[in-house]
């Protein structure tokens, strides 16, 4: 059944709730005119009334036999917060002007991550649309929002979400998430949110009153997991498929991003995600395209392959071992998780076949870890070469601003954006953002702020880094992870940002850069040079592109494919702020040349004969 409170008009409202541990169950209106309305067992543990004289706006919570009052755990806004009532929220009211709006195909996505409470001083989705238009300059055609279901207080990552249909108060609540939307298709843009279908955060999570949404069959990490294949299951997984479709059809969001799915646990004979992209693609035949990405640690194909032939059926799914190749060649960084990388035959690898690691040993795991991705389509795998858990989870939370110089950010570009992936940006990357991104919450439960601030020290632990621990209650933290937008036209950033916005239009406009195409590419790296060598081409054009990890200039002679080579773009350029210019404009067959260390040069030709 459809849980929530759905307003029906004429102040007319249904309420559902699925409270299978109850004997009696009520709806107590708070405001306006307070009074309790009992509610019609409808089996399966279900409960419902229609209740006349309930406005848009009307506040209530459900009552619990005769000893609890709980918020709806499918509330759809709770305007004080996840201790408070929940409000019922007509949809119907706002004007919607997306129509003609279909959605990009998923190759042409350049996602852009944000952090709405860090993105602009005001914290707020109606403070982003203004920014819209300096986002498409720069090419960018697809925000993706960290998760905005209700949390505690008002600064949190938003992973401790616990009313998952409940958009976030303090950024705007329902109206100002629909105006962002709406802004956005009206711009070209499209919207991804970040949900988390694999745990509820810790405060104000009420679920254990209403019905058995946890198992004691699985330990997971952030609690207790939740039960998608136990007994009385059934309900769980439907309240998590309707969320998924309530974003789709209420709010008109493009994609969504599932948080860590390798914890969602189901062993049924047809997983949840499965279920999910079946529920997906029946309303995407109905109304237009919608998409489902994973994050998963698993490096699993299956869940891309096509339910027809085993898979989930999914659409993409990011591909973190990129984003670790790339960091540690450009750090040099060798601790916790990175020790499982650094060649740059990995980083060939990664932009080659995908998945770093398929089925192959890891030393930081102890385990063989992984599965060959070379035969899907480039489109379906996400990488980056920063995203909010690599930045965040560190103890400073310092970006490659922090840890590299200008020269490493500019490659660090090139391989994001000239890899036959969709690529995802994380807020000011594309400028050199000098804010760091810090962990922060804002619980109100003192036992929970020092559980919480033991935990992220014992994350920090496998990133064994100087400096002091910073505090993720304190205020001052959110306010130090907050964007200095302004800087993004001064020196170095403006350098910065106009190669990011080229390597974006040259991506967009050359065919051997648009398809994503991984039959036809090359991807050579040679080791004792820390070289890296990329040919990708089409029926129309062709790009060979040079990239050098070293600290050195190195001199070598490249096989190149024979063609009339002219240099489209060489960050060591003056323009670039580079030490200037070591390579021909020309490439020639046979010929030796020298790289400048920390460098990368674009050449192109046209078709291959």
């Amino acid at each position: 059944m459809d849980v929530g409170a759905f307003f029906l008009g004429h102040d007319r409202c249904r309420f559902t709730v699925w409270a299978p541990l109850h004997q009696q169950v009520a709806v107590n209106i708070i405001s306006p005119n307070g009074r309790s309305l009992p509610m019609q067992s409808v089996g399966s543990g279900y409960w419902q009334v229609i209740a006349d004289g309930v406005t848009s706006g009307t506040q209530y919570f459900y009552q619990l036999d005769e000893d609890l009052e709980r918020p709806d755990p499918a509330s759809q806004f709770q305007p004080d917060g996840v201790h408070g009532p929940s409000q019922v929220i007509d949809h119907s009211t706002f004007q919607w002007s997306d129509a003609q709006w279909s959605n990009i195909p998923l190759e042409e996505f350049i996602i852009y991550e944000l952090h709405t409470g860090t993105f602009t001083p005001e914290g707020t989705f109606e403070a982003i649309i203004p920014r819209l238009p300096e986002l498409k300059s720069l090419g960018v055609n697809a925000i993706e929002l960290m998760p905005v279901a209700q949390f505690p207080g008002n600064r949190n990552w938003g992973y401790d979400g616990v009313y998952p249909y409940a958009v976030q108060n303090s950024y705007g609540g329902p109206e100002g998430l629909k105006q962002l939307v709406d802004a956005c298709h009206q711009q070209g843009v499209a919207i991804v949110l970040d949900v988390v279908y694999n745990h509820f955060g810790p405060e104000g999570s009420y679920f254990s009153d209403y019905g058995p949404y946890f198992t004691n069959k699985y330990n997971g990490i952030w609690g207790s997991a939740l039960n998608f294949d136990g007994a009385q299951s059934y309900p769980i997984r439907q309240y998590f498929l309707q969320n998924a479709l309530y974003w789709f059809e209420t709010y008109h969001i493009d994609m969504l991003r599932l948080d860590a799915t390798d914890h969602i646990i189901d062993l049924t004979a047809k997983h949840f995600l499965q279920e999910l992209a079946e529920h997906v693609a029946e309303l995407s035949q109905k109304q237009r395209k919608f998409y489902l990405v994973a994050e998963n640690d698993v490096n699993d194909v299956r869940l891309l392959r096509p339910i027809e032939a085993g898979g989930y059926g999914l659409d993409a799914q990011w591909n973190d071992g990129f984003h670790h190749c790339a960091h540690t060649l450009l750090t040099g960084e060798q601790i916790g998780y990175y020790q499982d990388y650094g060649t740059c035959a990995q980083m060939a690898k990664a932009i080659k076949e995908g998945f770093v690691f398929s089925w192959d040993y890891s030393p930081f795991r102890e385990r063989w870890h992984g599965s060959d991705s070379s035969a899907l389509p480039g489109q379906q795998l996400v990488v980056c070469i920063q995203n909010h858990d690599q930045i965040g989870n560190r103890m400073l939370g310092d970006r490659l601003t922090h840890l590299v110089s200008f020269d490493a950010l500019k490659l660090g570009a090139a391989v994001l954006l000239l890899s036959p992936n969709v690529p995802l940006l994380f807020m000011g990357e594309e400028y050199g953002e000098d804010a760091p991104f810090l962990y922060f919450v804002s619980h109100t439960d003192p036992n929970l702020v020092e559980a919480v601030r033991a935990g992220r020290k014992r994350e920090f632990a496998h990133f064994h880094l100087e400096g002091e621990y910073v505090d993720p209650q304190s205020e001052e933290t959110f306010h130090r992870s907050q964007l200095r937008w302004e800087t993004r036209h001064e020196g170095k950033h403006k350098v910065l940002r106009d190669l990011y916005q080229q390597l974006i239009e040259l991506r967009r406009t050359l065919p051997a850069l648009k398809k994503l195409d991984k039959h036809n590419l090359e991807a050579i790296a040679l080791e004792d040079e820390k070289l890296l060598l990329l040919h990708r081409w089409s029926a129309e054009s062709q790009i060979f592109c040079l990239l050098n990890f070293s600290q050195n200039d190195v001199s070598f002679t490249p096989k190149i494919p024979k063609g009339d080579w002219q240099k489209r773009l060489d960050s060591a350029d003056e323009a670039w702020l580079g030490s200037g210019a070591h390579l021909p404009n020309e490439l020639v067959f046979g010929q030796a040349i020298t790289i400048p260390a920390v460098s990368f040069a674009l050449y192109q030709a046209e078709r291959m004969s």
